[in-house]
């Protein structure tokens, strides 16, 4: 069950496609936070979406908000995935321990190993005021992370 809307997010600390440490905390009081987990890397509906975001980059990463794509990816995997389709935000990876802040959140699939599609919007103080979990094959709408980044 993923943690809903009014929930302290959880704090995490993995590693980019670059190899640097990201925390959650390190946004507090300065940004609010897309967090977005997908399953794989190189996938149709992942790349899709990752690419959807690409090129509305803009609206993602900016002086109020940041952009942090997780999955279950290795950081070298990512890396190479970053670098084919061009993107030029933090892929980071819950590899190991295998899926732990996908767990955090609760939208880690035991059953496949990975995330599902869940996207938390979390606000300068890292409580978390928007959520939307879809199921592996189902895309998400990226039209509705900017009208509820339009409401913090």
């Amino acid at each position: 069950m993923a943690i809903e809307v009014g929930t302290k997010a959880p704090e995490f600390e993995l590693k980019d496609n670059h190899g640097r440490s990201v925390k959650l905390s390190d946004f507090r009081g300065e940004k609010n936070v897309v967090l977005l987990f997908y399953p794989f890397a190189f996938t149709g509906v992942c790349t899709g979406e990752l690419c959807a975001l690409r090129d509305e980059l803009p609206k993602f990463v900016n002086d109020d908000t940041q952009l942090l794509a997780v999955s279950n990816d290795s950081i070298h995997t990512l890396r190479v995935f970053a670098e084919q389709e061009g993107l030029e935000y933090p892929l980071v990876s819950d590899f190991w321990p295998h899926g732990e802040v996908s767990r955090a959140y609760g939208v880690f699939d035991e059953e496949k190993g990975c995330a599902v599609r869940g996207t938390f919007i979390i606000d300068k103080e890292g409580v978390v005021r928007w959520t939307v979990v879809n199921g592996l094959p189902d895309a998400r709408d990226l039209n509705e992370y900017v009208k509820a980044l339009g409401t913090l």
